[in-house]
């Protein structure tokens, strides 16, 4: 019964709770928001090694948020874990990944980046947790070409080639619809058997 009701996705009501905490005093201003969080589960439950609970709460916060009660502590870490699980079940399960943005980098008018872009950056941070694991892999080719449309998406490297990638308009637009796909090749390429690929 617990472990179906953490693979429980959350309610619209109870994603806007969620985001409206992250968003709240007693959050720090560092902390991830809703479609970050998302990103950096996507992320966690990618990962070749598993992160404690502790961290990956410790990290999203960027500390820990100033809770008014035990009660609202644990509702809100309930909710974080039911995200978290319900993601990872999508993996395991080979769904179709819903990325909670629009699949582009162009920004909103009042907005500094896209939130692709925001998506993106958390799920970096997420793999920056463990980043040797991630790169020194058996397939570490086949996981650098994964990669590259979300960290082009995510505007953190400034090597050469990327900033002439970014440049490219109708080649960016083009690999960011690739994201959802390519997250869960990510996954069975470090979970699932070799004869199960």
């Amino acid at each position: 019964m617990q472990n179906a009701m953490l693979n429980t996705p959350l309610t619209d009501e109870e994603l806007d709770e969620l985001e409206a905490f992250l968003f709240s005093e007693a959050v720090s201003e560092d902390a991830l928001d809703l479609i970050g969080t998302h990103g950096y589960f996507c992320a966690l439950n990618i990962s070749p090694v598993k992160i404690a609970e502790k961290q990956w709460l410790q990290e999203l916060f960027d500390g820990i948020p100033e809770y008014r009660t035990e009660t609202e502590k644990s509702r809100i870490e309930g909710l974080l874990r039911r995200l978290y699980f319900s993601i990872g079940s999508d993996l395991y399960n080979d769904q179709d990944m819903l990325i909670p943005c629009d699949l582009t980098l162009e920004a909103d008018d009042d907005e500094e980046q896209s939130a692709l872009t925001t998506w993106a950056q958390a799920f970096m941070e997420g793999v920056f947790l463990k980043e040797d694991e991630w790169f020194n892999h058996q397939a570490e080719e086949e996981v650098a070409e994964l990669m590259l449309p979300i960290m082009i998406a995510s505007e953190l490297f400034d090597d050469e080639e990327f900033v002439k990638m970014r440049a490219d308009q109708p080649l960016c637009d083009e690999m960011c619809r690739t994201i959802p796909d390519l997250l869960v090749d990510l996954y069975l390429l470090f979970h699932a058997p070799a004869d199960k690929k």
